[in-house]
């Protein structure tokens, strides 16, 4: 009887930290949440868990593909701090 309600329970705690969203084609398809601290690139592009994160006008969106359709990212899974890395463009 224990064994029946543990691998619920154990499922429903590892997906909270994930946003699963519909796949395009069908199906789901689990995105990771972003680390506490993230740092952006020049372009505001972030990758991480095999998908990829733009921070755009405040906001978070994701992809599966750097140049895919973009999807808004739940505010719970935000990093709490978002900095620019510094490059020198001018190389």
């Amino acid at each position: 009887m224990n064994g029946k309600v543990i691998v619920p329970v154990f499922s429903l705690l590892l997906l909270a930290g994930c946003v699963v969203a519909p796949a395009p084609g069908g199906g789901l398809q689990v995105i990771p949440i972003l680390p506490t601290l993230v740092e952006v690139d020049y372009d505001n592009h972030y990758e991480h868990g095999g998908y990829h994160y733009f921070y755009t006008d405040d906001r978070w969106y994701y992809s599966s593909s750097r140049s895919g359709r973009r999807s808004e990212l739940p505010r719970s899974h935000w990093p709490k701090e978002t900095r620019r890395r510094d490059h020198d463009r001018s190389r």
